[in-house]
């Protein structure tokens, strides 16, 4: 199910939003609607993590199998083509969004079900409704400008 366009999470907000996920070496991050691939992959090469990808659209899953293969990443990141709504995110320590409120509020279920206790969500401008959470942060990426400027929310399972 189509629930959210591709647009890429520019490389210096994914890093600020692992960054404030806390993610470590060894953990698994899976990303609900990997496009290129970018997330997972500097999960892995970056911070040390397995990362899972999950892509609908078939043309951006081979784009993102294609830099993984690039970084030699085959080992450590993984993409599924396939509905998010399928995949089983009990392995997950982390799970990065950048859906949509309405795309966040249909996927909630399906995290509050499969998700252990103690995993980490985060969601880059959209917040998930009904959850409350840890940490709510501001991310400019030009200070000097003063935008473009996101919003990060940062859940935990209890």
């Amino acid at each position: 199910m189509f629930i959210a366009p591709f647009v890429p999470s520019p490389n210096c907000v994914v890093e600020y939003m692992l960054k404030l996920a806390d993610l470590k070496a060894g953990e698994v991050l899976f990303d609900m609607g990997a496009g290129d691939g970018r997330t997972v992959i500097m999960a892995a090469k970056s911070f040390g993590a397995r990362g899972v990808g999950i892509e609908l659209r078939e043309d951006l899953a081979k784009k993102a199998l294609g830099s993984i293969h690039e970084n030699g990443l085959e080992n450590r990141v993984t993409i599924v083509n396939g509905d998010m709504f399928d995949v089983n995110l009990t392995s997950a320590d982390v799970v990065y969004l950048y859906l949509t409120t309405s795309a966040n509020e249909k996927i909630k279920p399906k995290l509050e079900r499969d998700l252990k206790k103690g995993a980490r969500v985060v969601s880059h401008d959209y917040e998930i409704i009904g959850w409350h959470p840890e940490k709510i942060e501001n991310f400019c990426e030009n200070p000097q400008l003063g935008y473009p400027s996101h919003t990060i929310y940062l859940y935990r399972k209890p």
